[in-house]
């Protein structure tokens, strides 16, 4: 396969969706949230996403001139809508506007509607890390996953994650979807023609499948069974309830080209430890959780594998697929 630097395929993939129709900034936007994801070896949320992107530009179910904007506000509480562009802007200004808010207030949550797929969640929480507060995210999806006991997609993937900064180290990020796996994993294996292990994805008739087709036109698993499917459950009202997003299960699915504006939802709540029992306590609280996890020699803290690989990706680039490589650069009009 293909190594390509960081730089390039920064390169890459901002020629390719302003190729295909967005602005410079929101493909930039996009671009950064897309490289960031493959070099920490998230490649079902990395560039692999281009050709998805590019095609709802082109047809309309992405707006690449849209300009995301503050819609209403009221203390630590803000809405942002993405006015149907790609996600990526929308969820910077919803970000900026929580870390604005909780310095102000010691807490505050930001909506996004009207948005796209926006990645990897954890993305958007770095420079809420960075700037010293805790903070969580989360989004919906087109439905893949049913209600607890049923056959019918309803909720997204839905993924969830958090951030709690370090006083001398890097923060701790977790990060994850509400399915058993990504559904950006069935995406890949489908065009690669490779099988999914069992336990991932059910066919449209609900019979368990290794066919990552059928999985995709059938449900995801829920994480932990029922458990996961009440999780996905609270994540799709906090993300759509609140911000008059689309629920899962209105929104076109992203693995087909044809199909509606998604109009999905995130949403992100940011804290200031200082607002609570201060600075000092909650930074000797986490470093003595720190202690007791790395006591076991065996374990890693959330973010370290990430972190290693984005390192290492830093200097020497990423391996992406001969195909989706030919395909970027065709997108970008280098092909």
């Amino acid at each position: 396969m293909p190594i390509v630097s960081l730089d390039r395929l920064q390169e890459l993939a901002t020629r390719a969706l302003t190729r295909a129709g967005a602005d410079f900034d929101m493909a930039a936007a996009t671009a950064r949230a897309l490289v960031y994801a493959d070099a920490r070896g998230l490649a079902s949320h990395g560039v692999s996403r281009i050709p998805q992107y590019a095609v709802h530009l082109s047809n309309g179910r992405a707006d690449g001139n849209a300009r995301p904007k503050v819609v209403a506000a009221k203390g630590g509480a803000a809405l942002v809508d993405a006015g149907f562009g790609l996600a990526y802007p929308a969820c910077a200004l919803a970000v900026h506007e929580s870390i604005r808010r909780a310095r102000d207030f010691g807490v505050a949550f930001a909506g996004v509607t009207n948005s796209h797929h926006f990645g990897a969640a954890g993305y958007h929480l770095e420079a809420v890390g960075a700037a010293g507060l805790v903070g969580l995210a989360f989004g919906n999806s087109p439905a893949a996953i049913s209600a607890a006991g049923g056959r019918r997609p309803i909720f997204g993937t839905n993924p969830i994650a958090a951030i709690f900064p370090r006083p001398k180290a890097a923060s701790l990020l977790v990060d994850l979807s509400l399915s058993e796996t990504a559904r950006g994993k069935l995406m890949i294996a489908a065009k690669e023609g490779k099988p999914i292990p069992l336990g991932w994805a059910l066919d449209k008739n609900g019979n368990p499948t290794t066919d990552p087709g059928a999985g995709l036109e059938g449900s995801m698993l829920a994480l932990g069974g029922n458990k996961g499917a009440m999780l996905a459950l609270v994540v799709e009202l906090l993300v759509t309830a609140l911000t008059g997003a689309a629920i899962g299960c209105e929104a076109t699915s992203f693995f087909v080209d044809e199909g509606n504006r998604p109009r999905l939802g995130q949403a992100f709540l940011v804290i200031d430890p200082a607002a609570l029992a201060g600075r000092a306590v909650y930074d000797e609280r986490i470093e003595a959780l720190v202690a007791a996890i790395t006591e076991d020699p065996a374990l890693r803290l959330p973010g370290e594998r990430r972190d290693a690989l984005a390192n290492a990706a830093a200097n020497e680039g990423v391996e992406i697929p001969a195909a989706l490589h030919r395909q970027l650069t065709e997108l970008a009009g280098e092909g």
